[in-house]
């Protein structure tokens, strides 16, 4: 049987609502019904305003923002490019000076007095120890008291330099020592490690020794410390010669810096980018006259008497009869120019060209000279010489007193005596203004109160007055040496002239200098004058041979065993420089050898010996005997084998 289905479900669907009837009151639109009783009225439409001169606002700030930045960019890349590409070319590149090498000072053998090591310019960027790059508030006191010990300098001086606004260059230290540059370094090394562990665990990285760096330089050493010190002189802190031979010759030595441009990024330099260098010039060695070892044997000589005398000072001038070379200049007390530091409050000069004193007794060879040359006596003239001499308003004596001396004019040098050198010199003249003039003119040709010619920094000429300007008294002391006043080096000249047979020849420092390029260039021939005859000279010095040879002489303690010795002792009151007065003496001793063939000239003088006899032949005799003997030896000097001449110093009377 066919099954029922059963009958489908109609799902109602929504009611249909018939179609409503139009109830519109006049002038409301079709389709609008009234709300409902209790209906909420439906929300209004807003209408929004017009954008676009919103939008046109907005486009005129943009065009205004870019035109600004477009009048900007024109400035920097058009108008003032150049000068911001200076700006920008000085921030990045650094120019520094590279100085030149100082030339060697040597003796005349060639060994070094003053060479140049190698050493270390410290220097530093200011603007790497700002809070910006070091990342450090206090980078620079920081770093001023880790530098201060090892450079030994104030902590507050470096911190100062360190924080020099606007500065990207200062030098901390100059001519440091290699040692000194290592421990920087090493100290540098420490610290950027301990930056960059700093860093790698998240911490700024702080390294407040990256800023300081070194640039290479030279420092001045003398070898044989003390040495010639008076001679050599020194280099200051500014590397330029601040005295002596270093100060004289300072051109020459000095040479010409050079310079160094590169770029540098973080204190670096980088090495791809250009740079520019102008090449140093280093400087021409001096070669002296001088020989050290007879500098060290007049230096040594001079510093133990003048120890032993307790005197203020002394010098000592060995010089090269023939050539007028000086072959030694010592002083004492000396110092180190290694160490000026410690020099103390003694002039960092040279006492033998820069003290002016009256010489006393060793000055009466250029009056005996005078007379000599001008024919007014002999060797042998008779001289009365009477224990007291009155002359002007003053009562002249000898430096002991003694009965009546009948002595030749070779005795009244021997002997050394005042009165006699008064009588003799008296005969220059018709009257004693025209005995002062013609003194006079030989005291100037013997170089007297004039230059020795050395060209030598601070030197002194001397003191002699124009022969209408001699007082009373100085027309009588200065032909016995005072009331004149001469340096050292005028003093040995005088002897070197009368050893050299009347001809006087400038003395001499330099022998030459050799250039960068190995040439030596030879100094220019000193100049030379004939003051006295050749026969006038070869009595002086035979006479000179009386004062150490004979009994009767004042220089017997100046004598060489083998060698004929001609000399002069020196006794002179001494002007105090501070009090302006007489106070005290100077010794002295004057000569040459072999006194028939002269080669060397050895002077000596000890200011205000305290101490122990006061008289030249006894304290600077055995200086003249030792430093002399030492140079005849170096020098290879041999005995001349012949006896002295041995002129009379006395006469009977009556004869």
């Amino acid at each position: 049987m066919p099954s029922k289905e059963p009958p489908r479900r109609r799902v109602p669907g929504p009611a249909r609502r018939p179609p409503a009837q139009s109830s519109a009151r006049p002038g409301q639109r079709s389709g609008s019904r009234p709300p409902r009783q209790g209906q909420r009225p439906a929300p209004r439409r807003v209408r929004l305003s017009n954008p676009r001169p919103r939008l046109r606002l907005v486009s005129l700030g943009l065009t205004l923002v870019m035109l600004a930045f477009v009048v900007r960019l024109l400035q920097v890349q058009a108008v003032d490019a150049s000068a911001y590409a200076a700006k920008a070319e000085k921030n990045r590149y650094l120019s520094h000076k590279l100085s030149a090498e100082r030339g060697e000072i040597t003796d005349r053998a060639g060994v070094a007095l003053a060479i140049s090591v190698d050493a270390h310019d410290i220097t530093a960027d200011p603007k790497m120890f700002t809070l910006e790059d070091s990342k450090s508030p206090n980078a620079p006191e920081q770093a001023a008291a880790l530098l201060a010990p090892i450079l030994g300098k104030e902590p507050a001086e470096l911190a100062e330099k360190l924080r020099k606004p606007g500065s990207r260059y200062a030098v901390l230290a100059r001519r440091q020592t290699p040692q000194v540059w290592n421990q920087i370094k090493d100290l540098k090394g420490v610290y950027a490690e301990k930056a960059a562990a700093d860093k790698r665990r998240g911490g700024p990285g702080a390294n407040v020794l990256a800023g300081v760096f070194q640039e290479p330089s030279s420092r001045r050493v003398y070898p044989n410390g003390d040495l010639a010190a008076g001679i050599l002189g020194f280099v200051n802190a500014a590397n330029r010669g601040g005295g002596g031979i270093e100060s004289m010759l300072d051109e020459t030595l000095a040479g010409k810096d050079g310079t160094i441009t590169y770029a540098q990024s973080g204190g670096r330099r980088v090495p791809t980018a250009t740079s520019s260098e102008v090449r140093a010039v280093p400087g021409s060695d001096v070669e002296l006259t001088i020989d050290r070892d007879i500098q060290w044997a007049a230096q040594k000589a001079i510093e133990d008497q003048v120890r032993k005398s307790k005197a203020d000072r002394g010098y000592v001038i060995v010089q090269n009869t023939r050539t007028g070379e000086v072959l030694a200049m010592a002083n004492a007390p000396g110092y180190d120019p290694n160490d000026l530091g410690r020099a103390g409050t003694f002039p960092l000069g040279n006492a033998a060209l820069q003290d002016a004193y009256e010489p006393g007794s060793t000055a009466k060879v250029m009056s005996m000279a005078a007379v000599l040359e001008e024919k007014k006596a002999t060797a042998a003239t008779h001289v009365v010489v009477p224990n007291r001499l009155h002359r002007g308003d003053r009562l002249f004596k000898d430096d002991i007193d003694h009965p009546t001396w009948y002595l030749t004019l070779n005795g009244v040098l021997a002997k050394s005596s005042n009165i006699g050198t008064i009588l003799a010199t008296g005969q220059l003249g018709e009257n004693q203004p025209e005995a002062n003039k013609v003194l006079h003119s030989y005291l100037r040709k013997f170089g007297i109160g004039r230059p020795t010619g050395l060209g030598y920094p601070g030197e002194t000429p001397g003191i002699l007055a124009k022969p209408q300007d001699w007082s009373t008294s100085q027309q009588y002391t200065i032909p016995f040496g005072q009331g004149l006043s001469v340096n050292a080096v005028q003093a040995a000249s005088v002897y070197s002239t009368i050893a050299n047979g009347g001809v006087r020849i400038e003395p001499t420092l330099v022998r030459g200098t050799k250039g960068p390029d190995g040439r030596f260039t030879p100094a220019a021939e000193p100049d030379r004058t004939r003051v006295v005859s050749e026969k006038t000279a070869k009595t002086l010095a035979t006479m000179l041979e009386s004062v150490v040879d004979d009994e009767e002489g004042t220089g017997t303690k100046a004598r060489i065993p083998g060698y004929r010795v001609a000399g002069k002792t020196g006794t002179a009151n001494r002007v105090d420089p501070e009090l302006g007065v007489y106070k005290g003496y100077t010794a002295s001793f004057a000569g040459f050898a072999p006194a028939d063939d002269p080669q060397i000239t050895v002077y000596c003088a000890i200011q205000n010996p305290t101490k122990g006899s006061y008289f030249g032949g006894q304290i600077c005799g055995p200086i003249y005997q030792q430093v002399m003997e030492f140079a005849l030896k170096t020098l290879q000097v041999p005995p001349t084998g012949k006896g002295p001449a041995r002129l009379p110093v006395t006469f009977e009377p009556g004869e």
